[in-house]
């Protein structure tokens, strides 16, 4: 097998596997890419920064990019474009969405249904080969529930709106010291509103065993579950997989979700690239 380099892309970050034959496949870790938010440009430039030097000199002849935003053609060439310009060796580039990585990762060749809970949220129908069905997702403002983004905008809303119980209202407060002025300009101004409103969650984690915690986090499963999973006729049937750390570090308050929406719980899995490493090898 030739060297190949394996992407699994969120917003927030790419989990890189530079993969040989002879080697343990060796773990890189960049900035997220999206098609949409970003040019080939761009993009060459951080490749540049932080990809390239952490390949040592190895010469890669093969990539399979799986990344958010990479619906079809019409984008995934901004993708394909910058990962040729700074790996001149390589004879294939693969882009595909982060949905078919997600699959791919989670259910090998199964079928099963698969999602998406890390910064931003999705789901698709996967026959054991591609995408069979997916779901219309509207982005972060107007869709993602269930994600990271989702549960950090409730909380934030419910501590500006004074929801919060008081206990967790002064902790919230003494931790991040947010003001109005700051949360509009992140939330309307600044890029990536999504990533910012995730970083909230860590506050939801050490906080899990608090009942309004605990019912915040489970009623965006289920809400996700209900909304976007249950309308698949293979969800009574096949094994519903997560992909994300959201779903990894809440995972008690998912399978609760679960139990309660009536599915079959799958496997649970933080990010896909190991996952991937294995099924492109057994591909090859």
């Amino acid at each position: 097998m030739t060297t190949i380099l394996i992407a699994d892309s969120g917003s927030t970050k790419t989990d890189w596997r530079l993969v040989s034959a002879d080697e343990t496949p060796r773990a890189i870790q960049t900035n997220g890419f999206n098609p949409y938010y970003q040019t080939t440009e761009q993009i060459i430039d951080t490749l540049r920064v932080q990809l390239l030097p952490e390949l040592n000199g190895q010469t890669v002849t093969a990539v399979f990019f799986y990344g958010a935003g990479c619906s079809g053609p019409s984008v995934n060439y901004v993708i394909a474009d910058a990962l040729r310009a700074i790996l001149p060796a390589v004879s294939l580039v693969e882009v595909n969405s982060d949905m078919l990585g997600a699959a791919r990762g989670a259910a090998g060749r199964e079928q099963g249904i698969v999602c998406i809970l890390g910064t931003g949220s999705n789901a698709c129908c996967y026959d054991g080969y591609d995408i069979k069905r997916g779901i219309q997702t509207l982005g972060f403002w107007l869709g993602d529930e269930g994600s990271g983004g989702y549960m950090g905008k409730t909380l934030v809303r419910d501590f500006f709106q004074e929801r919060l119980p008081a206990h967790l209202r002064d902790s919230f407060q003494a931790r991040y010291a947010l003001d109005r002025p700051t949360l509009l300009e992140n939330a309307y101004q600044k890029p990536y509103p999504n990533r910012y409103f995730a970083s909230f969650t860590p506050f939801l984690s050490d906080h899990l065993a608090d009942e309004y915690v605990d019912t915040l986090v489970t009623d965006a499963f289920i809400l996700f579950l209900s909304t976007y999973v249950t309308r698949f006729p293979e969800s009574r049937q096949w094994p519903v997989h997560f992909v994300g750390s959201i779903a990894y570090y809440f995972g008690d308050q998912l399978r609760k979700a679960v139990q309660q929406t009536g599915l079959l719980m799958g496997r649970v899995v933080k990010a896909p690239a190991t996952e991937l490493v294995n099924f492109h090898r057994e591909t090859a």
